[in-house]
């Protein structure tokens, strides 16, 4: 299995959440608050027609996220 950023999912792909990098405690608190926390399941639902924001899924909800913050949380690919 690989590790990339969830900024490289595209529509319609999952990957297990495996944790976030270089980002701000408030941040990184409010991601787990929302529901990304490590094991969980994210799907990436839908990308902005310039490709920023991109929409995620995960357990407790659907969430916007930019690319500079997806790319500092880690995912692993089946």
């Amino acid at each position: 299995m690989s590790t990339i950023p969830l900024s490289a999912l595209k529509p319609g792909q999952s990957a297990s959440l495996v944790g976030c990098e270089f980002m701000p405690k408030a941040m990184h608190l409010r991601l787990q608050e929302l529901g990304f926390i490590p094991g969980t399941r994210v799907t990436c639902l839908y990308e902005s027609p310039l490709g920023d924001p991109c929409a995620y899924r995960v357990p407790d909800g659907v969430f916007a996220l930019r690319a500079r913050d997806a790319c500092r949380i880690l995912v692993q690919c089946p």
